[in-house]
């Protein structure tokens, strides 16, 4: 099971109802962050979800929308008694860009632990996450993500018993865990079926349409993407920017054909996204315009 919450949906400037544009994740009592900008604790409370256990924060790019948040969210989790490890990941230039923002966050009970990306796609793993980041078009180095939870295959018990592995064993072998018993190695293979769905969501702003969005949000579960303009004179300032209008949005929902997708990251003079929502879904059927606050608990295909 993967909770999801898109905690703000506003780009360049919070607003009385809409909070800056960040995604909060938690899997297994593990809570990974996407951005965080200002607002995002207040967004957080809102939601009623701790910072306490956030492990993994993923950055898209460095501009003050997405990351000047940061040093109160730190201080907040340091207040909450946190001592674990929090893994920091972004663009080339992460730690400096940290560190200069803790000048006023100094003091931290955890170590941070930096994950730079400079190649065009790169996967990591933490926790029960595996994170696939892939670098789109803006006018920064600037990254999406997609976020996956792997799925094993089923347990064969007929398999287990007629090559005699120890019933001791199966839980972990379940877990894909590889075992040593007596000089024999058990190996996952051994028991398991071809691994099944797992579950994904792809996270991407900030951004012109590039091809590889749709490539990573091909059939996850939810593709959380910009939708900086709903106006069609607005296109022009689009492309010079690199952001991207809701038609544009909607075409990358259409080749990558997810299960279900979220505008998100709207320009402040842009008040009522929903206005374009009819326009966008003979695009896409099964686009929407969201709002801070949007949830989705996400459970693997079959359960």
């Amino acid at each position: 099971m993967l909770d999801v919450c898109l905690l703000g949906t506003g780009g360049m400037q919070p607003l009385p109802y809409r909070w800056l544009t960040s995604l909060m994740t938690r899997c297994d009592g593990s809570n990974l962050l996407i951005d965080c900008g200002e607002g995002t604790q207040v967004a957080l409370k809102e939601k009623g979800w701790s910072p306490k256990p956030v492990d993994v924060i993923c950055f898209t790019h460095y501009h003050a929308d997405h990351i000047s948040g940061l040093p109160g969210f730190l201080l907040t989790m340091g207040n909450a008694e946190r001592t674990e490890p929090v893994l920091l990941a972004g663009p080339k230039g992460l730690e400096r860009v940290v560190s200069a923002l803790r000048m006023i966050a100094p003091e931290l009970p955890f170590p941070l632990i930096y994950c730079e990306l400079s190649e065009p796609r790169e996967r990591f793993k933490a926790g029960p996450y595996v994170i696939d980041a892939f670098r789109v078009n803006h006018n920064v180095p600037c990254y999406g993500y997609r976020i996956s939870i792997p799925r094993n295959g089923r347990f064969d018990v007929e398999r287990a018993k007629a090559q005699e592995i120890p019933q001791k064993f199966w839980s972990r072998l379940q877990k894909g865990e590889t075992i040593e018993d007596g000089g024999r190695v058990l190996t996952p293979d051994m028991v398991l079926g071809e691994a099944r769905r797992g579950i994904s969501v792809t996270y991407s702003t900030d951004t012109r349409p590039v091809p590889v969005i749709a490539e990573y949000a091909k059939d996850c579960d939810l593709f959380v993407c910009e939708g900086m303009y709903g106006e069609h004179d607005k296109a022009v300032k689009a492309r010079e920017y690199k952001h991207m209008t809701f038609q544009e949005a909607a075409r990358l929902g259409a080749e990558a054909q997810p299960r279900e997708m979220w505008l998100t990251h709207y320009s402040p003079s842009l008040m009522r996204p929903e206005d374009f929502l009819d326009e966008i879904r003979e695009i896409f059927p099964r686009i929407k315009t969201a709002r801070d606050g949007w949830s989705l608990e996400i459970g693997f295909e079959g359960d």
